[in-house]
Formats: C-alpha cells, sequence, structure tokens
C-alpha cells in the first residue's frame, strides 16, 4: 500500500481527522464530514457525462426524440450496484480494482482485465480531446491550438501534489454544468414529451443501428473506467470503512446529477432541432452547436459548446487518472495525487504520456473521430459484463471484505446486471450479423434469454446454498459455542482460526483486509474457468463486431 493513502481525509469541502468518529458528534458535524467525504462518487458520475456521454445523448435526441429516456431509467440500479461495491473494496482493501484482481486471481486474469483498461481508456481520453476540439472550435479556436492548451491544462490541475487542490479544482469544473439547466429551458421542452420517454419503446424498430446506440448509452453511462477510478480515488482520499455510509451519499448525489444531465441534453437535440433540417441526422457534437446556434440563437449554441467543453475536460482528467492508477497498482509503483512530480515520476510519466497520445490521435479526419466517439462508448458497454463479473466475485471474497461480503440480494442484483448486458450484446451481435433480423425475433430472443438467466440464477442460488450451508455446519463443529449470525459470519474462508476469530471481534466500521500476500488466493472451479474462458471468447467476438459496425458507418 502506498504511504500516502494513510492519513487524514482532506477534501475540497473539508478535512476529517485519521482517527476521528461519529461519536458524539452534533447534525451540524456530521453534515461537515459529510462534506469532506463527498467527490469521488460526485466526480465518477460526472465525469460519466464526458465528451462522449454528451455525444450520445444528443444523438439519441437529435435522431430519436426523448424515446429512450427510459434506457437511463434502467441504468440508475446498475450504476448504484456496480459503484457500490467499488466503494465497499475501497474503503476495506485500502488499494486500487487493479491491484485486487491481480493478487486474488493472478497475472493471466489481472492482464485481461487491465489490458481491457488501457485500451478502452485510451480510446476514451482521444474522444474528450475531439470534445475540447469541437467545444472550442465553436468560438473560433482552432485545433491546433485548442488540444494542446487542453492537455497542459489537464497535467496541470494533477502535477500539484496536493490532493486536495484538485479536488477544488475538479468541484469548479462540476459547478459549471450548471449550464445544463438554462439550456434545457431555453429550447422549451415539453414535459408530456419527457414523460412519454419513460415508457419502453424501440423507435423505427430493434435493428442493429438503434441496439449500437443503446449499448452505447450504457457505455457511456456505466464505463469500465468509473470502476478503477473511484475505488482508486477513495483509497487516495484515505476513505476508510467508517466512512462507507456517507461515500454511499456521496455516490447518489453524483447519480442524480448525472441523469438530470442527461436528460437535459437529449431534450435540448430533441426540442432544440425539432422540425428542422438536422432532426434524424446527428454527426457529431461539434455539428449539433452549430445547428442549435442556427436554430434557437447564439445563446443555446454557446451553452451546449460550454458543456461540451467542461464535460470533456472532466472526463479525459477522471478517465485519465484511472489508467494511471491502475498503472501505479499492476506496477506497484506510487500512485497518489499527494506527491509531488519527482516523488511518484511513474505515476505522472504515464499520465502525461496517455494526453499526449491521445491528442495526437485527435488530429485524424473529423468524419473518422464523429463514429470513434460512438463506437468508444459501444465498446466500453460491450466489455463491461467482464468487469462486472471480477468485480462480483472480489465482493463475494470474505478473505478481503470480511464482514463486508455482498448479501444474497446484492448478488442477485448484480447477477441480473450481468445477465442483461451479455443479452444487449448478444442482440447486437445477431443484429450485425442479420442486418434483416426482425424486432419480433430480437424481442423473443430477449425474453428466451430471461428465461435461461432466472432458470441458471435459480440453480446457481440452490448450490450457493448448499455450499454454504456445509461450510456452517463445519464451522459450527470448530467453533461450537457460537449463535448462528456469528457462525454465518464465519462461512468458509482462507482465513486461519485465530483470523476468523478475530473479524467477530472486531468493529465492522474498522475491520480491514488483511496483507494480500498473506491470503490464500481462490481457487477457480473448473466449470468456473471455462465459464469466464468463454464470456472471454464471447467479448473478443462482440469487440471486433463493434468495430466492424464502426468501419462500415466510415465506409458509409
Amino acid at each position: 500500500m502506498d504511504s500516502a493513502h494513510v492519513g487524514d481525509i482532506v477534501g475540497a469541502l473539508g478535512s476529517i481527522g485519521q482517527h476521528d468518529t461519529l461519536e458524539g458528534r452534533s447534525r451540524l458535524q456530521r453534515f461537515r464530514m459529510l462534506l469532506a467525504v463527498i467527490g469521488p462518487g460526485l466526480i465518477v458520475m460526472v465525469g460519466d457525462n464526458d465528451a462522449g456521454g454528451v455525444a450520445t445523448y444528443a444523438q439519441a435526441g437529435q435522431n430519436y426524440g426523448m424515446a429512450l429516456v427510459w434506457t437511463l431509467v434502467l441504468l440508475v440500479p446498475v450504476l448504484y450496484v456496480n459503484q457500490e461495491m467499488v466503494v465497499r473494496l475501497g474503503a476495506v482493501a485500502g488499494v486500487g480494482h487493479a491491484r485486487l484482481i491481480f493478487d486474488r486471481f493472478g497475472k493471466f486474469w489481472g492482464a485481461f482485465s487491465v489490458g481491457d483498461l488501457f485500451l478502452v481508456n485510451a480510446l476514451t481520453i482521444v474522444t474528450e480531446f475531439i470534445g475540447v476540439s469541437m467545444a472550442l472550435n465553436y468560438f473560433g479556436l482552432p485545433k491546433g491550438i485548442a488540444v494542446p492548451l487542453a492537455a497542459v491544462l489537464l497535467f496541470a490541475m494533477v502535477a500539484g501534489g496536493s490532493f486536495q487542490r484538485w479536488e477544488r479544482f475538479l468541484f469548479g469544473l462540476i459547478a459549471l454544468n450548471i449550464v445544463i439547466f438554462p439550456l434545457a429551458f431555453l429550447v422549451h421542452p415539453k414535459a408530456s414529451q419527457i414523460a412519454h420517454g419513460f415508457l419502453p419503446s424501440f423507435p423505427g424498430g430493434l435493428n442493429s443501428t438503434l441496439l449500437l446506440l443503446i449499448v452505447a448509452i450504457v457505455g457511456t453511462t456505466v464505463a469500465p473506467w468509473q470502476l478503477f477510478f473511484q475505488q482508486s480515488n477513495i483509497v487516495d482520499k484515505r476513505i476508510t470503512p467508517r466512512w462507507i455510509r456517507y461515500e454511499r451519499i456521496d455516490l447518489w448525489v453524483g447519480i442524480v446529477v448525472v441523469m438530470l444531465g442527461a436528460v437535459a441534453i437529449m431534450a435540448a437535440t430533441t426540442f432544440g432541432l425539432a422540425g428542422t433540417g438536422a432532426a434524424g441526422k446527428f454527426t457529431d457534437a461539434g455539428a449539433v452547436a452549430e445547428a442549435l446556434h442556427d436554430h434557437m440563437g447564439t445563446t443555446v449554441g454557446a451553452l451546449f459548446a460550454l458543456l461540451l467543453l467542461d464535460a470533456s475536460l472532466i472526463g479525459a482528467n477522471a478517465v485519465g487518472l484511472a489508467t494511471t492508477y491502475a498503472l501505479g497498482d499492476t506496477l506497484g509503483k506510487r500512485h497518489s495525487l499527494h506527491w509531488k512530480i519527482t516523488e511518484a515520476p511513474l505515476f505522472y510519466a504515464g499520465y502525461a504520456a496517455l494526453l499526449a497520445v491521445a491528442a495526437a490521435v485527435s488530429f485524424s479526419p473529423d468524419h473518422v473521430l464523429g463514429l470513434l466517439t460512438q463506437g468508444v462508448q459501444a465498446l466500453a458497454g460491450v466489455l463491461l459484463p467482464s468487469a462486472t463479473v471480477f468485480l462480483v466475485l472480489l465482493c463475494n471474497d470474505r478473505a478481503v471484505l470480511g464482514p463486508w461480503v455482498n448479501t444474497v440480494k446484492q448478488n442477485i442484483a448484480a447477477g441480473v446486471i450481468v445477465w442483461s448486458l451479455v443479452l444487449l450484446s448478444l442482440a447486437l451481435t445477431a443484429a450485425t450479423f442479420f442486418p434483416g433480423i426482425t424486432t419480433g425475433t430480437l424481442e423473443l430472443g430477449f425474453g428466451v434469454g430471461a428465461l435461461i438467466g432466472v432458470l441458471g440464477g435459480a440453480g446457481m442460488l440452490i448450490a450457493w446454498q448448499r455450499n454454504r450451508r456445509q461450510a456452517t455446519e463445519r464451522t459450527a463443529k470448530e467453533f461450537g459455542n457460537l449463535d448462528p449470525d456469528q457462525v454465518e459470519e464465519l462461512d468458509a474462508t482462507s482465513l486461519n482460526r485465530a483470523e476468523r476469530k478475530a473479524i467477530l471481534q472486531a468493529d465492522r466500521d474498522t475491520w480491514r483486509t488483511p496483507a494480500l500476500d498473506t491470503l490464500e488466493r481462490p481457487v477457480f472451479s473448473p466449470a468456473r474457468t471455462a465459464g469466464m474462458l468463454a464470456l472471454r471468447g464471447y467479448l473478443l467476438v462482440a469487440v471486433i463486431l463493434v468495430g466492424v459496425k464502426v468501419v462500415q458507418a466510415i465506409g458509409g
């Protein structure tokens, strides 16, 4: 563990001593402590509405009106379930997501997971520079100046050697998101039309084009980089288990902000471009700003461009840090914003190199960049099931989380999410291979897939309960004087007898993961290994198909 990850919580809105507790605190003092904790959840959610997010939501509104708002509603539980799991992992384990995967599953699976992250994140940062370029081009600043200027600013934001200064800078950028509300108001939205969008529908039929957009909405709203960023940022902010309940509030604040922003962006293009020649003809976010300028006036166009610029800077910063946090985890090097450049040279050099490469790629032809933006979001959506599987496995690892492991309800919710994402990517695969497939056939496929998921989930739940009962019986024989609740806490683990007793005696809010190198690594059963390999193989095919769709679109 990086030594900078231990100490007082020093946030943008206050600080908390390392050994402070809630005992004897007034409501005002507790509220101030909440403000000090707020940060990782809010930043990761607002960073979710990055350049790719703005472009994807704008495309949904411009091409389909408010008809796809329902997809955002379904993603709220996905956001919370996924990110709440990394909240617990970060606070309890005190290490980043990449470090846990490597330590618990080995280099083979760690390389798969981190390899996905590096690929998607590098491409995502390219889209952030695309957003910066388009936004500043609206205000008359050429790409040759806009992109290098943004790269320098992004590096300066993190290179000060102060976590608190970095977080305050991010909070300043987040505050600029308030332009979303006047933007949505000025296009004169219709409440009835927005409300109708909450009802699930497939405008124009469920074809590969619509599926790709839905997958892109999923990928831009719930991206794999968010798991790595929030867990590492919680560790870097020094949040411990006693503050998990406050970090959950932080997460909900972020979810509300990101959902309001997504709906507002859809509304801006839906109502701002309705009845114009631009309706149904999305090309890129820069063209949206120009179209809003032409049809709704200078103010609306400028607000959209400013929103795009702000979103791009926040997204590039968060995604870049997610990558370099993971790099530090993988290589075992210092990776904290508390360190100065001279104290953590690899951390800052990796961040600078990532920005430089992404900035260079962003000078590709405009029509390629516009399609790349959507393709990256779809790629993130396709790879999300794999990231979620590792997340669920870690959150069921009692050696790592002790009393903080997933409950049955949390596992059921996570299982539904993973299977739903797999079904969505399967539908995209089918629609790509067979362009003439009908909406009815795809809906039937979803129904069959849901049935398979229910039956498979029931079988897994029965097997899990049987294994837990057997483990409980073994534990009860070893500790004959324990009550049922204590026996459940002592479910089979890789900890020794003394450590298992310590779990029962320790207070939940102070329990931390033992040194990872002292824990016995969990062993995959043949069935689990086969399932993981099958999932990885399928996702590889799905990634190729997303690339095929993007190439087809580029070629007209």
